[in-house]
Formats: C-alpha cells, sequence, structure tokens
C-alpha cells in the first residue's frame, strides 16, 4: 500500500471527498480515502499508482492541482546510544512526527534501539534525530514484512547494540540503574584554565568540533566535562589542549574529587598569597595618592619610576596568570575574563609610565598616575576569586558525603568450610561471591545478600528514611548504609561502580553537571559577553576622548579601564550550574535522584499531579479480606491458584497468600494473559476458566449480578474485585484490600498546600477508588482504566494546560511516566518505570514528591536571583563604569571600585547558592511533628 497526499482545489465537502472515494474504491476497494476540504487536502492510501490516482481523480471531475507522493511506511531499527529513558524516546517520536504525524516510534531504551514506522527517508530520520540530539549510531535496518522501497540497503538482521558501556538496562530492588550496554560511552573530564563563562564556551566548542563526539557538556561549577561519543579521550585532551586549556580523564571519581579539592585548596592559597602581595604595595600607594600630588621632576620622578618598575615586577608575579591567560584566548583568537583584567591594568600601567618618561609630551591636565588601580585591580580580583574558591569549594559537599560512605576495605572471608579465614582487603580486591563479615556499627563495604545473622541497618544516606530497618537472611544490603548491633554475613552480589551506592554517585555526578533550560539565556550571552566589553570599552573611551570635558585624556582612561574592570563573565557563567549542582546534592540527601537540569526545572513548575494507586498511594501488600464462591469452593481454589501461581502482580500474590500452600492447582493449558483485565485458560476437561475484573466478566458475558450486594459492600471498603468463572459460570468473588499508608493523607495535603492539584488513576473499580480517593483527600478520580487510559488522561489534562507530573510504579505506568512533562518513579517499582520518569524516589512515599517539588522551587527560585544579580550588575555597572552619572555627579567610578564590585558579584552569586545548602524541604512538616510529639509526651 502506498500513500499519497493531493491538494484538490475543487474540494469543498465531505460530498466532494466522497465522490473521490467511490472513483477510487472502483478500481481498489481496499483503498482507503480521506479529505480535509477547509485544507483542500486529500490523502489516500491504496495500491493504485500516482499516475492511475491522479487520472481517477480528473474524471471525477477534481482534478490534483498538486501531488505530493508519500513513500509507503517502512518499519525500521535504529540504534541510539543516546537514547536512556523513554523521555528521550518521546522527544524523538516528536521530532519525528513533526514531519510525518503518522509516524509510529517507540523504544527499548535498555537496548538502545528505536523502532520507526514513517514514510520519511532513512537520511531525513537520521538527520532528524540528530537535530533533536540523539544521532543515531548505524544504518537503519529496515523489519521483517516492512512495505516500500527505500534509499538505503537494509540487512535482514536487527540492529543490536554490542559494545560495553555506561548504558542503563538493569535495576536492583531501589530502582538504581545499573550500567550495562551503551555503544556510546560518556567520557568525563576534568578541565583546567577556565575563568568565566567565555573559557565554557570555548571549551565545548573544541570537544563538539572533535571528530566521532554527539554531545559535549561543560560545566563551568564543577571545572568537569562530559562527552559521548566515539571520539577517544587523547582525541578530546588534545582538542581542549588546542583550545587553550587543559584536560584530563576522570577515570575514578572519588580520587578526582579528592584531587579537585586538593587542586582548589592549592589554588586558594596562591591567590591569598597574590593578592596579599598586590594590596601590600597597592594600598599604601592609593593613600598616599589621597594626601600628595605627585611631582614629575627632580628625586621624586626618580621614586615614581622605581615604583613603576615595582608594580611591573607584581604584575609580572602575582598578575601573571591573568596576562598568560590572556595571551593563550588571544592566540586561539578567543577573548575571556583575563582578556579584560589584562588590558585594564596594562591600559593603566602603561599611561602612567607615558606620564613620567614623556610628561611633556601629556597635556598639564592629564598627568596623573595610576599605579595603584593597577595593583587594586590585581590585588582586589584576586581576592575576591579566593572568597569564590572558598565558597564554592562547599557546594559540592553533598556528592563528598556520598563518596565517603564509600569504604576502603572490606572483611573477606575466603577459603573452604574447614579452613575459612577472614582478611581485610582494599576495597577493589573485593570480587562478586566473595563473603563479607560486618560487625557491629560498621558501615557495609558492597551490595551483598544475607547468609547469617540479622540486624537492624541505618540506610538514611541512602533512602533518607530515618528509621532503621530489620534485615535477615535472604534480605539484600547496600553498600554505605551502617549496620545496628547484629552481625552479619552476606555475600557479595555488585561491587565498586556497580553497587546501589556506586550507582547513585554516578547519577548525582551527572546531574549536577547538566543544564537547565533556564541557564540557556546566559549560556548565549556569556559566547559574546568579553568581546561585546571591549567594544563598549572602545566607544566609551572614543566619546570621552572626541565629546569629554578636560581633561579627555583621563577620563578617556578611567573610563574605558572601569568598563573593561567592572564586567564580570564569571557571574554570568555560575548563577546556573552552581545552584543545579547543590540542588541536585541536596535532593540526594533526602533520597531524591534527579536525573537531569531539565527534570529539575520542569518539576517546580508543576500545577497537576497524577498518581497510581496500588503501590503509590497504598502499601502495595495487598491482602484478601474476604471471599465468597458460587460453586464448588475446593474447585475454585484450585483453579485460582493455577491461574495465578507463575504472576507477580500483587494482587495475585495477595490471592495465593490467602488461599494457602495446602490447594492443589489445577491442570491448565492455553494461558493467555489479558492486558488490564486479567487472565484466560483451559482446564483440562476442555472448560474455560476466566479470573479478572469486572470488565473481563462483562465482555465474556458472564452474569455476575448474584455478586452486587457483595460488590458494592466490598468496594465501599476500599476493595478490590477478583472474579472467577469457569465454565461460563460465575464461580467466586474475592475482595483484596491494599491499606492506605500511613503518611498518604498527609503528603497529599501538603501538595494541596504547593498548590497542586492530584488526581488518582486506577484500574480498580469506581467504588473502590472512590473509598480511597475520599480516605486520602484525591480532588479527581479516573477508575477503571485500561493501562493506556493513563496516558490518555494526561494528555487531556495536558491539552486544558496543566503541567502534569506523574507517580507510578508499575510497568504499565511507563507510557504515562513519559508522557507526563516530569515523571517521580517510586524506588522499588518496576525497571521500565524508573527509565521512564524523570525523578527517582529511593523511599516508597509521597513525601518524596514533595520534597522534590520544594527543592525544585527553591533550587529554581536561587538560580533566578543568581540570574537577576547577575543581568542586573552588568546592566548597571557597565553605565556607570562608561561615565552615564557623570552629568549629574561629576565624578567617573574608580577602576579599584570597579575591581572590588566585579570580585564581589561572583563571590555574591557562589554565596547565594550555598543558602540551599541550609534549604530543608519538609522544615514545616518536621517542625510538626515535632510539635505533636511534644504535645503528646506533655
Amino acid at each position: 500500500m502506498n500513500r499519497y497526499r493531493y491538494t484538490i482545489d475543487a474540494m469543498h465537502c465531505q460530498g466532494c471527498v466522497k465522490r473521490m472515494r467511490e472513483a477510487i474504491q472502483a478500481e481498489d476497494t481496499d483503498a482507503e480515502v480521506s479529505g480535509a476540504p477547509a485544507e483542500k487536502r486529500l490523502e489516500v492510501t491504496s495500491t493504485l499508482s500516482d499516475t492511475r490516482i491522479q487520472a481517477l481523480l480528473a474524471d471525477a471531475g477534481y482534478p490534483a492541482d498538486e501531488a505530493v507522493s508519500k513513500r509507503s511506511a517502512a518499519a525500521r531499527s535504529l540504534t541510539v546510544p543516546g537514547m536512556n529513558c523513554q523521555g528521550c524516546v518521546k522527544r524523538m517520536r516528536e521530532a519525528i512526527q513533526a514531519e510525518d504525524a503518522d509516524a509510529e516510534v517507540s523504544g527499548a531504551p535498555a537496548e538502545k534501539r528505536l523502532d520507526v514506522t514513517s514514510t520519511l527517508s532513512d537520511t531525513r530520520i537520521q538527520a532528524l534525530l540528530a537535530d533533536a540530539g540523539y544521532p543515531p549510531q548505524d544504518t537503519p535496518t529496515i523489519a521483517d514484512g516492512a512495505e516500500g522501497n527505500s534509499d538505503q540497503h537494509f540487512s535482514e538482521a536487527p540492529a543490536q547494540t554490542i559494545a560495553k558501556g555506561h548504558g542503563r538496562d538493569e535495576t536492583d530492588i531501589n530502582g538504581i540503574e545499573s550500567d550495562s550496554s551503551d555503544t556510546s560511552p560518556m567520557q568525563r573530564f576534568s578541565i583546567s584554565g577556565m575563568t568565566c563563562a567565555g573559557c565554557v564556551n570555548a571549551v565545548q566548542k573544541a570537544l563538539a568540533r572533535t571528530p566521532g563526539v554527539q554531545r559535549a557538556q561543560v560545566n563551568f561549577a564543577s571545572e568537569t566535562a562530559q562527552v559521548s561519543g566515539s571520539a577517544s579521550s587523547e582525541a578530546l585532551v588534545a582538542a581542549v589542549k588546542s583550545a587553550g586549556y587543559g584536560a584530563q580523564p576522570i577515570e575514578n571519581l572519588r580520587e578526582a574529587t579528592a584531587q579537585r579539592q586538593q587542586n582548589a585548596a592549592s589554588q586558594m592559597r596562591r591567590h591569598a598569597i597574590e593578592s596579599a602581595v598586590s594590596l601590600s604595595l597597592g594600598i599604601p600607594m592609593m593613600l598616599a595618592m589621597f594626601f600628595h600630588t605627585p611631582r614629575f621632576a627632580g628625586a621624586e620622578r626618580i621614586v615614581w619610576l622605581v615604583l613603576g618598575l615595582a608594580t611591573l615586577g607584581v604584575l609580572a608575579t602575582a598578575g601573571r596568570r591573568f596576562f598568560d591567560g590572556a595571551w593563550k584566548a588571544a592566540r586561539h583568537h578567543q577573548a575571556n575574563m583575563d582578556t579584560l583584567i589584562a588590558l585594564g591594568s596594562a591600559a593603566a600601567w602603561l599611561y602612567s609610565m607615558a606620564v613620567l618618561l614623556l610628561p611633556s609630551a601629556i597635556p598639564e591636565g592629564a598627568r596623573h598616575l595610576y599605579f595603584e588601580a593597577s595593583l587594586m585591580i590585581v590585588g582586589l580580583i584576586g581576592l575576591g576569586q579566593t572568597l569564590e574558591l572558598r565558597a564554592r569549594g562547599r557546594t559540592s559537599q553533598a556528592l563528598s558525603r556520598l563518596l565517603d560512605l564509600q569504604s576502603a576495605t572490606a572483611r573477606v572471608i575466603r577459603g573452604e568450610a574447614d579452613q575459612e579465614r577472614e582478611t581485610e582487603v582494599d576495597i577493589e580486591a573485593v570480587e562478586v561471591g566473595d563473603r563479607i563479615r560486618v560487625r557491629p556499627g560498621e558501615r557495609l563495604p558492597v551490595d551483598g545478600e544475607i547468609e547469617t545473622g540479622d540486624s537492624y541497618l541505618d540506610e538514611s544516606m541512602l533512602t533518607g528514611e530515618p528509621e532503621p530497618v530489620h534485615k535477615r537472611p535472604g534480605d539484600r544490603v547496600s553498600a554505605g548504609t551502617v549496620n545496628g548491633r547484629g552481625s552479619l554475613i552476606y555475600r557479595t552480589t555488585q561491587v565498586g561502580d556497580d553497587t546501589q551506592l556506586g550507582r547513585i554517585v554516578d547519577q548525582v555526578s551527572r546531574a549536577q553537571e547538566s543544564r537547565p533550560p533556564i541557564g540557556a539565556l546566559a549560556d548565549r550571552v556569556s559566547a559574546i559577553f568579553v568581546p561585546s566589553v571591549m567594544i563598549a570599552a572602545v566607544v566609551t573611551a572614543l566619546i570621552w576622548l572626541n565629546v569629554g570635558p578636560a581633561p579627555q585624556m583621563i577620563h578617556m582612561l578611567v573610563a574605558a579601564t572601569t568598563v573593561l574592570i567592572i564586567a564580570c563573565p564569571c557571574a554570568l557563567g555560575l548563577a546556573t550550574p552552581i545552584s543545579t549542582m547543590i540542588g541536585i546534592g541536596k535532593a540526594a540527601e533526602y533520597g531524591i535522584l534527579i536525573r537531569s537540569g531539565e527534570a529539575l526545572q520542569t518539576a517546580s513548575r508543576l500545577t497537576t499531579l497524577v498518581v497510581d494507586k496500588t503501590g503509590t498511594l497504598t502499601e502495595g501488600k495487598p491482602k484478601v479480606t474476604d471471599a465468597r464462591y458460587w460453586q464448588d469452593e475446593s474447585l475454585a481454589k484450585s483453579v485460582a491458584v493455577a491461574l495465578e501461581r507463575d504472576s507477580e502482580h500483587p494482587l495475585a500474590t495477595a490471592l495465593l497468600a490467602y488461599l494457602g500452600d495446602d490447594t492443589t492447582p489445577s491442570k491448565i493449558r492455553d494461558f493467555e494473559s489479558l492486558t488490564g483485565r486479567g487472565v484466560r485458560a483451559t482446564l483440562a476437561d476442555g472448560r474455560v476458566a476466566l479470573l479478572g475484573n469486572a470488565a473481563l466478566m462483562r465482555e465474556q458475558e458472564i452474569d455476575i449480578a448474584t455478586a452486587e450486594r457483595e460488590a458494592i459492600q466490598w468496594q465501599s471498603q476500599a476493595a478490590s474485585l477478583i472474579h472467577l468463572a469457569v465454565d461460563g459460570q460465575f464461580a467466586a468473588l474475592y475482595g483484596v484490600r491494599d491499606a492506605l499508608r500511613h503518611d498518604s493523607r498527609e503528603a497529599i495535603q501538603r501538595l494541596h498546600d504547593a498548590g497542586l492539584k492530584v488526581v488518582m488513576l486506577s484500574g480498580d473499580g469506581q467504588a473502590a477508588a472512590d473509598a480511597i480517593a475520599r480516605e486520602a483527600g484525591i480532588d479527581d478520580v479516573r477508575a477503571e482504566l485500561m493501562p493506556g487510559d493513563k496516558q490518555a488522561a494526561i494528555q487531556a489534562l495536558q491539552a486544558r494546560g496543566e503541567r502534569v507530573g506523574m507517580v507510578g510504579d508499575g510497568i504499565n505506568d511507563a507510557p504515562a511516566l513519559a508522557q507526563a512533562e516530569v515523571g517521580f518513579a517510586i524506588g522499588q517499582g518496576t525497571d521500565v518505570a524508573i527509565e521512564s520518569a524523570g525523578i527517582t524516589l529511593m523511599r516508597n512515599s509521597l513525601h518524596g514528591v514533595g520534597d522534590a517539588i520544594a527543592i525544585s522551587r527553591a533550587t529554581l527560585t536561587n538560580i533566578k536571583q543568581n540570574l537577576w544579580g547577575a543581568f542586573g550588575y552588568n546592566s548597571l555597572g557597565i553605565p556607570i563604569a562608561a561615565g552615564i552619572l557623570y552629568p549629574f555627579t561629576g565624578m567617573l567610578l574608580s577602576p579599584m571600585i570597579a575591581a572590588l564590585a566585579m570580585s564581589l558579584s561572583s563571590v555574591t552569586v557562589v554565596s547565594n547558592a550555598n543558602r540551599l545548602r541550609f534549604f530543608r524541604p519538609d522544615a514545616g512538616r518536621r517542625d510538626k511533628t515535632e510539635f505533636q510529639a511534644e504535645e503528646t509526651s506533655a
């Protein structure tokens, strides 16, 4: 079947469409013809050729003025290394459907596979994916049975991802994905030499231009770069060096963090020493200028020449880094903050030396010295950078605390049963399968499963839950948690970066280095900021020289120098990433793992939260509370056990627990799972058995009216119903109740207080759903939904202008999680649900959603404050430095004041961001709980 689109000017109504349909179907009865008269558009799906269809339309009196032959839709499979979740799939789907609205796009992030059925050519699809930031790695592979031709040769075997890297396809019980397979590994680098946002732009461009790079992201606050693609680390390091900066691959995050902190401490000491040297000479010279007017003759002139040479010595030592940075930037045709400082301080020194060496060449009114200005510029900026480094060192404390949870050694039990011995080894020497002993009060070194012993473990550092968790043989334990009073022996299941703690550290680190969309404007401005300031300084100088009052030379020098010095690209570069780092780190402290800066920003703007019932509002541990039988009870139990014994659904687990191990399952065949309704199978004697909800019974025309009274009564008590029918006759009804979590009502009230509307989506009957909603305080309820209906419900909310978040934990929640603006996956949910979500909650409580939204809002508010401060400072500071207030005050801003203001601007941004470290998203709740506890004790 080929698909075509035509423009038919003679088409005015659906009657015209009907006549054209009849003309085409006269030769192709299976043809599909639809039209949009208002747009004069006719779409045809037919086996007929384009030429024949146009002839038939012309014979029917509707000639096609424009024909666009659409290729028959071909199904392709592509390997997309950058696809990590269903959110990625959603963005790729939107990119393709922007040109082919009928395209079908689905993806398997774990396999890095994207399936596309579209009329677009392969070249066009690859281009669209690349533009969307997800370039495919290889040639698309056509699916078996796909129709139509292609502009490329296809192999018959489906594309497969083979290379091992940092993909995500395994998730442990707490939902933290493990690295498994990714054809495009993410490489990290420590970047040195960056001084402002312009440097970030230069490094990012150098990395992006390297062959094989798919995506490059540079973070100024952490001085790191993340690069995905096939480019080698050697090529990437060379690219950064060619741009005038240093790069070093990060092999071990813990070592790299320690090294960065050590480098920052060393750099801070060096800046402090350089600042002290500059100010020790600059401050006395500045004070001298208040009480003495320099003379340019005799011995005093010699003294000033000596002081000028001393100033040059300070600039060549304490201020050398600014000139080195400016020179490197100039060699690579760039300009950065060092350029502005070097130009400003050099201009002041050169002018002063010209006055001393050639006083007669300069008008008497313009003979002033500015040696102290050069020294104070270097000294004050150095002091500001010292304070900034000190403040920035506190921004990565959350990640450092996570890294500190990793033990350096482990006590391993090795040897045969009669010759076992305990050995303390380095953590790198622990292997999967090793047996580990943990004594009371010790921190667990790796993940594993308990073999002997039981104890209470403090998992608060991973989940945010303060209460210790009781662990027994067979339970899984995680690295970084702290053992209580018991002694444990457990067998290792994951080590190193594959442990839950290792994956948390990795995810937090990656998220901290991502950028929220709000920072895009600052990035664009930063790219042109320094050249713009230099142009502004030149224009300022020309204006003062040509139309300024006497002495023009002095006014020109002071104004131009002050413009160069007061501009602060550093504040712009720090405004967004430093708050993002702290905000995501703060979230991790509360057991909230935010996938990216985009998810962080989106969560702050939600207006509606959609929640699943089972496992989200409720405990997720349903129990059968009621049962009644209308056929032989033993037969009904045997059939129910047979139908549910291989299911992992919580309701199946509850039913099996209720029926007990003593019930012998019936023999069944032809088992079939009916999505959203239940199951069906054939018994040994040929009778058909059905187990599921009321919709399944109605679909199969089973009369359940006899159980109506029980159904109404049980559902009014928030029970879910399981119906059993055998041989077309209703056999049994079970009532299963999943208790509401103890904190769900409080959490929902908290969300209401935050201005969110809460909607519950459930596959349960309306009565049971309404009962839970009343108990929890839900605003709106949608019940008896099929899995696909949840996604449609979210689309309907979005169509009304709502910004929707979704909380879920099951496979059937994955499409809805991907559809929502941001998805929240419960940490103990399924792998697919977690892959589809932007935020993962390590604890099973809706308070985690409240915490995540509170942190995101606080972080976005902080970022906006930083951006307003950075933009406002530069927008006001540069005109004032240029002399816009001179007509009113008769004074120009001193370059020394400009240097002080410039230093304090970036210190202010960093200090404001650090306020997030003291933010408590649950402050109100905890204060209320503590007050109630005190009131109770009183």
